[in-house]
């Protein structure tokens, strides 16, 4: 990683530029003759410039929209979020939601993605991310490791407490861990976020969101460099959702996993390391990145881990 060359901003705060969100159905209309694949939540700025994207996939059996901050966050910063709901019921087998992400990348292809964008507002598909949560995260490298699945390229790849079953041996299908140090076959620049709490049970009746042995600190180790690892020390597996999530797998949310005192910090800290990530790897600015490796942007939440392979 070479030396910044320009001031840090602060990217856990709000950035720059308004933002629009809006929720696009997986329907043939006549002003969409090409629907997207699955419905899709879309956080984009609204003044006119070319902007690169970000496909961010959702958590086990939640709602696009419970990330809507979150979204909303990056999108501030000058980046397009595309959230796609893979599924509203979902077994074990991730297979459906990997060729689903798959399908997504490939209808943005097309064309037909601008049309839904502001006037003026422009993707740059040649400076493409993947982002995942929990489930979502443990998909996210699975595409990524499937080379030839889409026909555009990703430049970086950020799992958000990444989760690959309920324990070592206890995977979901198809298993992405390998526990071979180094392992992971990937042409792209990785960042992984962790929970210091996703490994704790809420309650003796529940097992931990984010369990050892198939958490961020095991997909970690099987990354290449370029690869950085950084977990925040007394947050949760959730706690990067917007702060109120309705209904029932909303109001679940709260009570499931081991969650810290707000979310509001968590999800400062996960958009901040996102936009400082893709501003590394899409646009070439490793400025912020850097500043809070070092320890000059300060995080929003108390760091347990810091590694980078570089």
């Amino acid at each position: 990683m070479s030396a910044p060359t320009s001031l840090a901003t602060n990217v856990f705060g709000f950035g720059s530029y308004t933002t629009m969100l809006q929720k696009v159905e997986s329907v043939t209309t006549s002003s969409m003759p090409v629907p997207p694949p699955k419905s899709l939540l879309i956080a984009t700025p609204c003044e006119a410039g070319e902007f690169p994207l970000l496909i961010f996939l959702h958590g086990y059996l939640l709602y696009n929209s419970f990330y809507s901050q979150l979204l909303q966050h990056v999108a501030s910063h000058g980046f397009i979020v595309i959230a796609p709901q893979l599924y509203i019921v979902a077994g074990p087998d991730t297979t459906d939601e990997i060729k689903s992400t798959a399908a997504i990348t490939n209808w943005l292809s097309k064309g037909v993605f601008q049309g839904l964008l502001p006037p003026y507002v422009r993707p740059n598909l040649s400076k493409l991310a993947l982002a995942g949560h929990s489930r979502g995260g443990k998909v996210a490298f699975a595409l990524a490791l499937q080379k030839t699945m889409t026909t555009l390229k990703f430049s970086t790849l950020i799992g958000i407490d990444p989760v690959d079953g309920m324990d070592k041996g206890k995977q979901t299908p198809p298993p992405v861990l390998t526990y071979i140090p180094h392992s992971f076959d990937l042409d792209m620049a990785v960042m992984v976020i962790g929970s210091g709490l996703g490994e704790v049970k809420r309650n003796p009746l529940f097992p931990p969101c984010a369990p050892k042995g198939v958490n961020h600190e095991d997909f970690f180790k099987e990354c290449r460099k370029p690869a950085c690892h950084i977990v925040a020390k007394d947050y949760g597996h959730l706690d990067m959702l917007d702060d109120e999530t309705n209904g029932f797998r909303g109001r679940s949310s709260y009570c499931l996993c081991k969650n810290g005192e707000a979310r509001e910090p968590m999800r400062r800290f996960v958009g901040g390391v996102l936009v400082a990530s893709m501003k590394a790897y899409l646009n070439g600015d490793n400025t912020d990145l850097i500043a809070i490796k070092d320890g000059h942007e300060a995080a929003p939440v108390e760091l347990k881990t810091i590694e980078f392979l570089v």
